[in-house]
C-alpha cells in the first residue's frame, strides 16, 4: 500500500507494543540480491528493443520461441517489433534458415546506423537505485567498509547504462527520508542475529504513550521496515500473543539461547495484513469515508489497502472504504485529509476522530 504522513504516531493512549502489519518492505535476513527484472510486469515496447538486442548480442543464434518466451509477447507483436527495429532502427537482424534462428547480420556495413533509443528505469527500479545508493553513502565506517566501494561501483554501473550522466540524475532526483528515527547500532545487530539465527530475545521497551518501560521476553519472526522505520515482528511470551515493536523503542535487548518460537511467516503475515497500517487486531472492522470533490482525484490514486472497496457518486465525491483492526494509524491519515474527508462509519470512528479533533481545538484555541 502507498503509505503518506508521518509514521506511525502514537495516540490515542494504547500500548504502542499492539501487532503489527506486514504491509510494509519486509527485510529478508542476512542477504539482499538485486537484479533487474521484467518477469511478473509487462515490458514496454523500448524495453523489448533492448531485450532483444541483448540476446542477439549474448547468443550466437536465438530460436523464435526463445525469443518469444523471454519477451513474453505473441508472434504477432514479436513481428511489429522486429519490423520496426529493421525499418527504424536500422537493426541488422537476419533469420538463419539453416541455424533456425535469428542474429545479427556479420557484415559490418549492414549495421553502420543501427543504434537503440535510450531506456529509462522505471519509477521502482530507479528509486531502488538511488535508495541503496545514499545508503552507502551513508554508512559510518565499519565490518562493511571493504565491501561498500565495489557495491557502489556496481552501481554507478548500472546508472551509466542510461544514455544520461548518473551525476545528473542524482543531482536533480532526489529521496527524501521524513520521520526516520535513530537507531542505536549495537542494539539492531543483536535484534536481527537473533532473527536470522531463530533465538529469543529479552527486550526492554518503552512504551511512548504510557512513557513506561517493560522487559519481555520475545521469538523474532521478521523485521519490517516501514515509513522509513524499523519494527520487529515478534511472539512475546509474556502476552502469548504475536506483537509488533519499533526498534527505535527498544532500549536493550539480549540474545538468548533458547530457540524462538516458530510461526508459519505465511500465516503471520496473512493475520497482520489483515487491516490497514501498521498495527493490526483480531476484529476487522471497516471504515467508510467520503472525501471531498477537491481532493478526491488525487486520493483515488493512493492504494491504501489491497482489499478496499472504492467508487466515484455523482456529485465526484470518492467513496472509500477500508479494512482496520486498529484505529490508531487510521485516524492520523483520515485527520490528513481534513476539512475533505467525512467519516460515515462505523459510528465508533465518527467519535473518536471527534475526540481527537475536539482535544486540539482545545490545546490550540484561546
Amino acid at each position: 500500500m502507498a503509505a503518506w504522513g508521518p509514521a506511525r504516531t502514537q495516540y490515542p493512549q494504547v500500548d504502542s507494543s499492539y501487532n503489527a502489519k506486514s504491509q510494509a518492505h519486509t527485510m529478508s535476513l542476512p542477504t539482499v540480491t538485486m537484479r533487474r527484472c521484467t518477469k511478473g510486469r509487462d515490458m514496454d515496447r523500448s524495453e523489448r528493443f533492448h531485450k532483444i538486442d541483448q540476446l542477439l548480442t549474448a547468443r550466437r543464434i536465438v530460436p523464435l520461441s526463445t525469443l518469444l518466451k523471454e519477451l513474453e509477447v505473441s508472434p504477432a507483436t514479436f513481428k511489429r517489433d522486429l519490423q520496426y527495429m529493421r525499418d527504424r532502427l536500422h537493426a541488422p537482424i537476419v533469420f538463419d534458415r539453416d541455424a533456425n534462428g535469428y542474429r545479427f547480420d556479420t557484415d559490418p556495413a549492414a549495421g553502420a546506423h543501427y543504434a537503440l533509443p535510450g531506456l529509462w528505469f522505471n519509477d521502482s527500479e530507479l528509486h531502488a537505485l538511488l535508495a541503496m545508493q545514499q545508503l552507502l553513502d551513508g554508512i559510518e565506517p565499519g565490518l562493511l567498509g571493504q565491501h561498500i566501494k565495489p557495491l557502489q561501483a556496481k552501481l554507478q554501473g548500472i546508472l551509466c547504462s542510461l544514455n544520461d550522466s548518473p551525476e545528473e540524475i542524482a543531482r536533480r532526483v532526489r529521496i527524501i527520508a521524513l520521520g526516520r528515527r535513530k537507531i542505536e547500532l549495537r542494539g539492531f545487530q543483536t535484534i536481527a542475529t537473533a532473527t536470522v539465527r531463530r533465538k529469543r530475545l529479552r527486550i526492554v521497551h518503552w512504551n511512548r504513550a504510557s512513557n513506561t518501560q517493560t522487559e519481555r521476553i520475545v521469538s523474532p519472526q521478521q523485521i519490517v521496515y516501514y515509513r522509513d522505520n524499523w519494527y520487529l515482528d515478534c511472539w512475546c511470551h509474556l502476552r502469548k500473543d504475536i506483537r509488533s515493536f519499533g526498534i527505535d523503542a527498544i532500549e536493550s535487548a539480549e540474545l538468548l539461547a533458547e530457540p524462538a518460537k516458530e510461526l508459519a511467516i505465511k500465516a503471520l503475515r496473512d493475520l497482520l495484513s489483515s487491516g490497514y497500517g501498521i498495527f493490526s487486531g483480531r476484529t476487522v472492522q471497516w471504515a467508510k469515508l467520503r472525501i471531498g470533490p477537491t481532493r478526491a482525484r488525487w486520493v483515488s490514486r493512493t492504494v491504501w489497502h489491497s482489499d478496499q472497496r472504492a467508487s466515484f457518486d455523482e456529485g465526484g465525491h470518492y467513496l472509500l472504504e477500508i479494512p482496520y483492526t486498529d484505529d490508531r494509524e487510521l485516524i492520523q491519515d483520515i485527520l490528513a485529509l481534513m476539512p475533505d474527508v467525512e467519516v460515515l462509519a462505523p459510528k465508533a470512528l465518527r467519535v473518536r476522530i471527534r475526540a481527537v479533533l475536539q482535544d486540539g481545538l482545545t490545546k490550540t484555541v484561546p
